[in-house]
């Protein structure tokens, strides 16, 4: 009896946490979901669609991986929870604002769809470099992977890596998204997603030098910069340690947590990667930071601030280093 090939049939597994970050960075400058408010079901029912019209055979389902605290799901999460065709999958939502759990759960649910034949597709929409292992077991049944990204708006988003292991890959640009994204800056923080703790400085951290004082109204100031007899106004504080944070989360994404984290515990960056810094740091203010020591000295702070969330570095009761 002649072997007959499985139906056509495909899955979409959505990686929210990145879709809603650089959907954000795309539309906002600002990748915080804090900061907008997401038609999550329009979004959903456009990306189906936007599949069927590219895609072969029948949508499965669509898994929405997203994050929690204690997994108890927001107001949002159970709007998307009853969709047809639709599996909310909550990961945990840590003190931090960190996703714990999430990769897992795309990762296990990706190998077990393919491992039972569920699908012959799946589409993808993530960033991580986490995801390689589970694209490659697909791979191994027979599973094709089509990546999908948002359009960054400069260098890429998404794993390099990643991008390179999954068969075709694809963006959905700023007017695919944008009418289901607005921006709310009046939103109130909420217990469902509180304010991250303050983070202390990587002096304060590792010493070496005294900690930097608590930032004063004068500190905040832009800094003045003189070129010949012109004085020249440059970035605050706050300015560039956002630049840095920015940059922080973007590595993160694209260069993959393993190999950030092998920066820790971090007093300071190898040359390459902190001259890499400064230029994504130019980038984003248009101009040169070199007239400006403390303003590359703030992005590196912020830089160092967003690395010591993501991976829960900080110092003990005792104020010592960790180990």
């Amino acid at each position: 009896m002649p072997h007959l090939s499985p139906l056509p049939r495909f899955a979409i597994l959505v990686d929210v946490g990145y879709l809603y970050a650089a959907a954000g960075d795309l539309l906002f400058g600002i990748s915080s979901r804090r900061s907008y408010r997401v038609n999550a079901e329009g979004l959903i029912k456009a990306l189906e669609e936007r599949a069927a019209a590219c895609m072969r055979g029948e949508l499965l389902r669509v898994y929405w991986f997203d994050a929690a605290r204690d997994r108890v799901p927001t107001i949002d999460q159970r709007v998307v929870a009853p969709l047809p065709r639709v599996k909310l999958r909550l990961g945990n939502l840590n003190k931090h604002n960190q996703q714990k759990g999430v990769d897992a759960q795309i990762r296990e649910d990706l190998e077990t769809l393919a491992r039972h034949g569920a699908v012959t597709d799946a589409i993808l929409i993530a960033g991580d470099e986490d995801m390689v292992p589970a694209v490659e077991a697909a791979q191994t049944y027979g599973v094709r992977i089509h990546l999908w990204g948002v359009e960054p708006p400069y260098g890429t988003n998404q794993a390099e890596r990643l991008i390179w292991e999954s068969d075709t890959v694809d963006v959905v640009d700023a007017e695919f998204v944008k009418p289901y994204f607005e921006l709310d800056t009046s939103r109130e923080e909420t217990e469902e997603t509180p304010a991250a703790p303050p983070i202390p400085s990587p002096t304060a951290v590792f010493g070496g030098r005294p900690p930097r004082p608590v930032p004063t109204p004068a500190s905040m100031r832009p800094q003045v910069a003189q070129t010949g007899s012109v004085a020249k106004l440059g970035p605050s504080r706050q300015q560039m340690e956002e630049i840095g944070e920015h940059i922080a989360h973007k590595w993160i994404l694209t260069r993959g947590r393993d190999n950030i984290r092998d920066l820790l515990p971090g007093k300071m960056l190898p040359t390459v990667i902190d001259k890499e810094l400064l230029i994504e740091g130019e980038k984003e203010l248009g101009y040169s930071l070199r007239p400006y020591k403390e303003a590359r000295d703030w992005l590196r702070e912020g830089f160092w601030a967003r690395v010591y969330r993501e991976f829960e570095f900080g110092v003990g009761v005792s104020g010592k280093e960790p180990r």
